[in-house]
């Protein structure tokens, strides 16, 4: 399998009145259709690291691909259709607008890139929902769904343009342990189903080995990476 993510000698270092450095010359790379988890301490560099991956925020040094694209010389414009293209998120927090419904919060990524025609979105927004088991509340504003529903909302908004990565930190933060269990079910569901690549970054170990890799992020430098 090609690698969908490629990290090359990657530093990162937060400039200020005493430059703090957190990541050091980072060498990693994702295959695509892979089921991966990052862990580590707070404050390791796991979400930092993740936030380069997702083209977030750019590395002080070193070389990012993604999907076969050198990220470091792109523009603005081009890294931001690079990134909607290629790349969901699914963040602790679902950042979903209040004032929508769950249907127009998913959709939001389309109108962005609109590159499927409206009747295939509406359509791909239908199977996720179904899939997700969130038919029932499409039309709900987030203020009238729980808070396991308004995940599997940002979950299928995530989804809805067909990424080829998925980056999640910490999905289940806030959740109970049931809804943390289902989350984690549909994340390898969708992996086997889409072929989509899984970077889930969490501190619970307990859900790390439930994934195909796992990465350990110690002071900014890949303490462990271990393949089953």
């Amino acid at each position: 399998m090609s690698n969908v993510v490629e990290l090359q000698n990657v530093d990162k270092i937060y400039r200020g009145v005493i430059d703090t450095q957190v990541l050091f010359g980072v060498d990693l790379s994702f295959e695509e259709g892979s089921f991966n988890s990052i862990i580590g301490e707070s404050g390791s560099g796991k979400s930092t690291l993740l936030n380069i991956i997702g083209t977030l925020d750019k590395p002080t040094s070193g070389e990012v691909f993604i999907d076969g694209n050198r990220t470091n010389a792109l523009s603005k414009g081009k890294l931001a259709a690079l990134r909607n293209r290629t790349t969901g998120f699914v963040f602790q927090f679902h950042y979903l607008l209040p004032e929508f419904t769950a249907r127009e919060n998913v959709m939001i990524p389309y109108f962005i890139n609109k590159k499927e025609s409206a009747e295939f979105i509406n359509k791909r927004a239908d199977e996720l929902f179904d899939m997700l088991g969130i038919a029932k509340v499409r039309n709900n504003l987030v203020s009238k769904m729980s808070g396991g529903e308004q995940q599997r909302t940002a979950i299928a908004r995530a989804l809805i343009n067909s990424p080829k990565i998925v980056l999640a930190d910490e999905p289940t933060g806030n959740l109970d342990s049931e809804n943390t269990t289902t989350i984690y079910k549909i994340f390898r569901e969708i992996n086997e189903r889409y072929g989509t690549t899984f970077i889930i970054v969490t501190h619970d170990r307990r859900i790390a080995e439930e994934t195909d890799r796992i990465v350990e992020i110690k002071d900014g430098r890949i303490a462990v990476d271990i393949k089953k």
